[in-house]
């Protein structure tokens, strides 16, 4: 006989989440982390408070600094922080030499807790760039970086063509362009003992004027080594020493022809 009665379930009830382990666990590393977050965010103990500039001589050591200190404060969860552990150096680094044509590096390093040092290099002047009056410092990318009144120990390099009033930062010149500039005037020094005074550029032309008061004329385009050995074939071969003194200019641009013509 089937029994008319169905075995009565059982209700299991639900553990309560006060009793998991889980629960706790996963509690105690979200405070423990929390914890460690604020320490190292917002604990005065890692806040900035000191910024230590050294290796400048041009530039101004406080502005650097008003520039890092600009960059430093951050807005977490509502609050301000300047914790060192959020200190975005790449970018201060980027912001210091884009504010500073003067520099040519900066290094920047956290001194733990609560500092951080700044290594500054100053560019290094490769030539006098002039235009319209103005002089500049150039360095060895062709930028300028100061307005000067003409240094007799560096290149001058004049801008011929006058397009546009230079700017602090810019480019003024292609390096291979100044590469170019650089090697006439070694040749001239090393090879024909020549000296020069300035370098006057254009596009198209180069001229270069010599201490004695006489011109070269390159074309920047051509084949500088060519043109040189052009020139010095001339000088040696057909225009005497005594007689360098009477001339106006030495054409170098076109072909295999080297002519020259005297005052």
């Amino acid at each position: 006989m089937i029994s008319r009665y169905r075995k009565a379930h059982r209700i299991k009830r639900k553990k309560s989440i006060l009793k998991s382990r889980f629960f706790w666990l996963t509690s105690l590393i979200l405070i423990v982390f929390g914890v460690v977050f604020y320490f190292l965010i917002f604990s005065p103990f890692f806040q900035v408070e000191k910024i230590i500039v050294s290796g400048e001589e041009k530039v101004s050591k406080e502005e650097i600094k008003e520039l890092i200190k600009r960059n430093l404060e951050k807005k977490i969860l509502f609050c301000k922080t300047k914790s060192i552990f959020l200190v975005n150096l790449n970018q201060i680094r980027k912001d210091i030499l884009n504010n500073s044509p003067q520099l040519a590096e900066v290094e920047i390093s956290q001194g733990f807790p609560d500092a951080l040092d700044v290594i500054v290099i100053e560019k290094l002047a490769l030539a006098n760039f002039c235009q319209n009056e103005k002089c500049f410092l150039l360095d060895n990318k062709g930028i300028i970086f100061e307005e000067i009144e003409p240094q007799t120990n560096l290149i001058k390099i004049i801008d011929g063509q006058k397009e546009k009033m230079p700017k602090l930062g810019e480019q003024m010149i292609e390096r291979d362009y100044l590469e170019k500039i650089l090697k006439i005037k070694k040749y001239l020094f090393e090879e024909l003992k020549l000296g020069t005074k300035e370098f006057l550029v254009f596009s198209q032309r180069l001229n270069v004027k010599t201490d004695e008061d006489w011109e070269i004329y390159f074309d920047p385009r051509g084949d500088l080594n060519w043109q040189l050995t052009k020139l010095n074939l001339v000088l040696k071969g057909k225009i005497p020493p005594e007689k360098r003194k009477d001339l106006e200019y030495i054409e170098l641009r076109f072909g295999d022809l080297a002519p020259f013509k005297y005052r």
